[in-house]
This record gives structure tokens, sequence and C-alpha cells, in this order.
């Protein structure tokens, strides 16, 4: 599976920006899929993941819970981030992630990552 990020830009304290990941292969339904993030001199962490199928199971990190919202459009190969009521806080480079195991994906330990793009939120 490779991954490609999209959607990243600076922004102010309060607005809204969605991001996008596109996926190649023809079983993108058969995986979970996650958000992550990487502040400046912080290590990786856990924003959101989105389970395999019908995405009917989510979860999402308490720094982001109500103000995010994962999706997925199988159609499309897409997985997408929606993040609101942005802060400086939020800023970091984002990406996105895969594997076949929703546990793993929950683990910090998909096995695909995709690139990252750069989320700057300014106050």
């Amino acid at each position: 599976v490779q991954l490609q990020a999209s959607g990243g830009g600076l922004v102010q304290a309060g607005d809204s920006l969605r991001l996008s990941c596109a996926a190649s292969g023809r079983t993108f339904r058969d995986y979970s899929m996650g958000w992550f993030r990487q502040a400046p001199g912080k290590g990786r962490e856990f924003v959101a993941s989105i389970s395999s199928r019908s995405g009917s199971s989510t979860y999402y990190s308490d720094s982001v819970k109500g103000r995010f919202t994962i999706s997925r459009d199988n159609a499309k190969n897409s997985v997408y981030l929606q993040m609101n009521s942005l802060t400086p806080e939020d800023t970091a480079v984002y990406y996105c992630a895969a594997d076949a195991l929703l546990t793993r994906v929950q683990g910090s330990t998909p096995s695909y990552w995709g690139q990252g793009t750069q989320v700057t939120v300014s106050s």
C-alpha cells in the first residue's frame, strides 16, 4: 500500500482544515487507517484511527476528540481528517498510515506510512 497525504497548510487559530490521504491498491477497503502527527522536537503521536471496510469504528486521542473527525471513502481509496477549532498546539507534520490490523494502527505500529503534510496554526 502506498499512501499520499495532502491538504496541509498555514491557518489561523480557530480555523478548519481537511487532510486527505490517497491510497494505491485494490484492497484499500481491507485496511484500517490512521492519522498521526509529529510536532517540532517531539515524537510522533497517534491522532485518530478508523476501522476497515465500513469504517464503523473510530478512535481519537484525547487532545483532538470532539474537534477532529476521521472518515474514509473506499470508492476513492481515500481517508480524510477533518480538523476544526485548530490551535497552535495542533501544529505538526501529519502522516497517514495503514495496516490490515486495527490494533496495530491504534498501537502506533502500522505497516505502511505515507509522507507527511505540514499543518501550521498561527495564533
